[in-house]
């Protein structure tokens, strides 16, 4: 058993115990960092965000959308991982590529009833694996029933921001 199977194999265990603690809550804090530029504190670490110049940023980093793009790859290429070890079904390494389709119209408010979010996104999943198209095709189906940000994508989340 891999490390990354037991530390799964365990985890799942403990969380599907009686009196179990089932969440986790993450946080993030960003502020202004000149313009369009910010900086935004994840942990211990910084993630600087921008936006092109022709969205009226400094290209100094990526914008939201494109992290928002990174998570759902990431996200996926983790899960893939974590549940191929679990199934044990072999996977040397698994490597995600999307593209997202924005209507600028939505975020500059310039129609009425145009989403300022994605219109659709597409991709593709490389594996490199000796496993069978079958066994890819099933760790497919439960990476996509479990990948937390695949799931944010694809289902309504409440959100409540408040003024401070």
């Amino acid at each position: 058993m891999t490390a990354l199977s037991q530390l799964f194999t365990d985890t799942r265990t403990a969380l599907a115990s009686e009196g179990a603690q089932p969440t986790a809550r993450f946080s993030v804090h960003s502020r202004g960092s000149g313009g369009l530029h910010r900086a935004v504190g994840i942990r211990g670490f910084t993630v600087e965000v921008d936006e092109p110049p022709a969205l009226g940023g400094e290209d100094k980093a990526p914008n939201p959308v494109e992290y928002a793009l990174a998570a759902l790859a990431t996200c996926q290429e983790i899960t893939y991982r974590l549940h191929a070890d679990a199934l044990g079904i072999p996977l040397n390494d698994v490597s995600v590529k999307l593209e997202g389709e924005l209507d600028l119209r939505g975020f500059f408010g310039a129609a009425d009833g145009v989403r300022p979010g994605f219109q659709g996104i597409t991709g593709s999943v490389s594996f490199d694996s000796s496993a069978s198209a079958e066994e890819l095709q099933r760790l497919k189906q439960v990476v996509d029933a479990h990948c937390p940000v695949l799931d944010l994508f694809s289902n309504p989340t409440p959100i409540r921001i408040a003024i401070a």
